[in-house]
């Protein structure tokens, strides 16, 4: 650790310890701290508690976030620009809520304390544990397939866990501030309804059938209201999502909100569409990861036990997550490009894209819905003529 990372580190620690010693009414002494991540304003730690008159974990993480209301990228989930203080506002709430679930739902660390003055979270630590994105780097069976499977689990039996509890985490949301309800991704599908018709007209030479065009605006509607409603983390891609003996869980829930439950399977589908991402993941596959979902689920939503309605869903979800990363990637805009999240299974832009939008005609064949399978050749070819020049 650099000296100016020892002396941030020293500072986040001294902050928790405060935030502890205040809450537990006795002092709390926090030592040994390890960066795990963070990058620009957060600092991620693992520390050891080392005193302490109470039955504290005996390690913990603390997440700081530093800096005034300033603006930034939403942290490689999609290209845009947040209010920081939104950002932290809105996970708080979010581990609040996760919080109140039983343990067996919850899906991620738990909060022991925050403060939203000083940008502070103390969390309970997973252990030792696995980066999705290294398990899907090694392309090792079983041990992809596994790590897959716990995903989809993970994801149902989070939805099945927060059906019919919006209210209780909005009532949270207006605790803190009414304006952070805003969810920002939502924001930006409604602005790609509008503009990739643009960008698909000048970069591609493609018209937007009127039938695809209406397909979309339907298809934004799972961000604000849908038939499967159900409390998502929203930055699923890999580096976000962690393997333990319990199974899968889910960091940063800086967009932690709710939203139709089709949107996040449909997420990892679509190759983790906030990311540049380029997981092969055959059919066979990606069906038994809807499986998975759909057993935790389907007790909550029967209508799901449907294979034509679930497959119908599946495609209305992937459509709009399609649209998106085409909103986010197919402009030469290199600021939208940079604030994707780098890691291991990154690829070009184009190289995303034109996979994308071929395993969306793909899907749409399958499912029968030839409207969209012609559309998603029509721009899959149209992308590999123009960045195979």
């Amino acid at each position: 650790m650099t000296a100016l990372l020892a002396e941030r580190a020293a500072e986040v620690v001294s902050a928790a310890q405060q935030l502890l010693t205040k809450r537990m009414g006795a002092p709390v002494k926090l030592s040994d701290p390890m960066e795990l991540s963070g990058s620009g304003r957060t600092t991620v730690l693992r520390v050891r508690v080392s005193e302490n008159a109470f039955s504290l974990p005996r390690t913990l993480i603390v997440k700081q976030v530093r800096g005034s209301a300033a603006d930034r990228t939403t942290g490689g989930l999609a290209p845009g620009v947040a209010s920081i203080d939104s950002a932290f506002l809105r996970e708080a709430v979010s581990y609040q809520f996760t919080t109140a679930l039983s343990r067996e739902h919850r899906p991620g660390a738990y909060l022991i304390a925050h403060s939203l003055p000083d940008r502070l979270l103390v969390l309970s630590d997973l252990g030792d544990i696995s980066r999705m994105t290294q398990v899907l780097q090694s392309g090792a069976e079983p041990v992809t397939r596994n790590g897959l499977m716990a995903f989809a689990q993970a994801l149902g039996r989070m939805h099945a866990a927060t059906v019919g509890r919006e209210a209780d985490f909005v009532a949270l949301l207006r605790r803190v501030d009414v304006v952070h309800r805003v969810d920002g991704i939502a924001q930006q599908a409604e602005a790609a309804i509008s503009e990739v018709p643009g960008m698909l007209q000048r970069e591609l030479g493609i018209e937007v059938p009127g039938e695809i065009a209406e397909r979309i605006v339907r298809g934004n509607r799972l961000f604000s209201a849908g038939r499967s409603r159900a409390f998502s983390p929203s930055d699923l891609c890999p580096d976000n999502v962690i393997l333990n003996e319990e199974g899968a869980r889910f960091l940063d829930y800086e967009w932690g909100g709710f939203r139709d439950a089709t949107l996040d399977i449909a997420y990892a589908l679509v190759s983790f569409p906030g990311c540049l991402c380029d997981f092969e993941l055959s059919r066979e596959r990606a069906q038994q990861m809807v499986e998975a979902w759909r057993s935790e689920v389907v007790g909550v939503w029967p209508a799901l036990a449907d294979d034509t309605v679930l497959a119908e869903r599946i495609l209305e979800a992937r459509l709009i997550w399609v649209w998106l990363t085409t909103y986010w990637f197919l402009p030469a805009d290199h600021t939208r490009i940079a604030s994707a999240r780098e890691h291991g299974l990154s690829v070009p832009r184009s190289e995303a894209l034109i996979n994308r939008w071929a395993a969306l005609a793909e899907d749409a064949r399958c499912t029968g819905d030839d409207a969209v399978g012609d559309f998603a050749e029509d721009v899959s070819a149209m992308l590999e003529e123009r960045w195979g020049e």
